[in-house]
């Protein structure tokens, strides 16, 4: 998976591209949780993301209860498989998704 973040002042969005599963949601986690401070609008770009798995849930989970905290977090350019999931799981309820 490839992570490429973008930071304007208090604004981050985080472009995610590959698979986001048991293997590379540790990273993600990592990134997330080193970049947040004085983060009041998180993105994260699903653009190119072509697969999530439950680790990688739980790292959206996380972020989305520290971001509740502090401002704002949603994900963008979410692909029909990725909101299938999202839907699936019950997690649509809570993020805010937009296609």
């Amino acid at each position: 998976m490839e992570i490429r973040k973008e930071q304007s002042g208090d604004s981050l969005t985080i472009a995610l591209a590959g698979r986001l599963d048991a293997v590379t949601a540790p990273e993600l986690d990592k990134v997330i949780q080193s970049s947040l401070d004085g983060i009041k609008n998180l993105v994260f770009d699903c653009k190119e993301l072509v697969y999530i798995a439950s680790a990688g849930l739980r790292v959206l989970l996380v972020a989305q209860k520290r971001m509740k905290k502090q401002g704002d977090m949603k994900l963008i350019h979410v692909s029909k498989d990725v909101k299938d999931v999202l839907e699936m799981t019950g997690f649509i309820d809570f993020l805010t998704v937009e296609e």
